[in-house]
């Protein structure tokens, strides 16, 4: 399937707000509704749309802690890298794990409930000996500016 703008504009308005209705998101990227709802449709069935889910605000349900981590491994085989990302898939805790360039293997995301929760599982982690070779740990103070959605149309202009 190939995108055009009209597309892109939908993907965009609906990762603002899954739950605009049909005549209002038909409306936002100037399209009649039924078009509009077979367009939505074509995206989903394609793949682009994975689902659909509600932006909690956690801290309405109490406090919790953030940490980036960055972690450097002791061997850099493909079997390191899947041993160690068979590990981190189990934390629940850790919401993003990226695979990067620079000094250092991956930067990961934790939510704990607290600093007690993360050397907890900092502790576990290193004792499994899942090919940790160092860690540096950043607790996020503020999160100033956290959007749940991506520029879509300004990074695919069409």
């Amino acid at each position: 399937m190939k995108l055009d703008r009209i597309d892109v504009k939908i993907l965009y308005e609906l990762q603002k707000n899954g739950r605009v209705t049909n005549v209002e998101l038909a409306e936002l990227v100037n399209l009649s509704p039924s078009p509009c709802l077979m367009r939505v449709k074509k995206l989903q069935s394609e793949g682009y749309i994975e689902g659909y889910s509600a932006q909690i605000n956690v801290s309405k349900l109490g406090q919790t802690l953030t940490v980036f981590t960055e972690i450097t491994l002791k061997n850099h085989r493909q079997i390191d890298f899947a041993r160690f990302l068979a590990a981190i898939e189990k934390v629940d805790q850790v919401i993003e794990c990226h695979l990067v360039s620079g000094g250092y293997d991956y930067l990961l995301k934790f939510v704990t409930a607290g600093i007690d929760e993360y050397q907890t599982i900092m502790e576990r982690l290193t004792d499994l000996d899942v090919g940790i070779d160092k860690y540096f740990s950043f607790v996020v103070l503020k999160s100033p500016i956290v959007k749940a959605h991506m520029p879509l149309t300004t990074l695919f202009p069409l």
